[in-house]
């Protein structure tokens, strides 16, 4: 997939900055919260991320496990928040 996707502009952060996203070479679908491979610390480092990478504002509210639990569900909701259909 393109680097220069939502997912795969996410894929790389992760890929970055969490060693045991490497390690177990997670995919898109992968589980990254359940599996321990990010921790509620991480996720911070993702939002943050995500905000500067996307000029986006994550409120407190859409801080929901539902919405990072892999790379998948977070190109979707970066996508929603942008306005655009999901993987653009």
């Amino acid at each position: 997939m393109n680097a220069e996707t939502t997912p795969g502009r996410i894929r790389n952060f992760i890929l970055n900055h969490f060693p045991l996203a490497r390690q177990r070479a997670v995919g898109d679908e992968d589980p990254l919260l359940r599996t321990g491979i990010i921790d509620s610390l991480g996720i911070l480092e993702v939002v943050v991320f995500i905000e500067s990478e996307f000029g986006i504002t994550i409120a407190d509210e859409e801080l929901v496990p539902e919405s990072f639990e892999s790379i998948a569900t977070m190109s979707r909701f970066v996508d929603e928040k942008l306005g655009r259909g999901a993987g653009a």
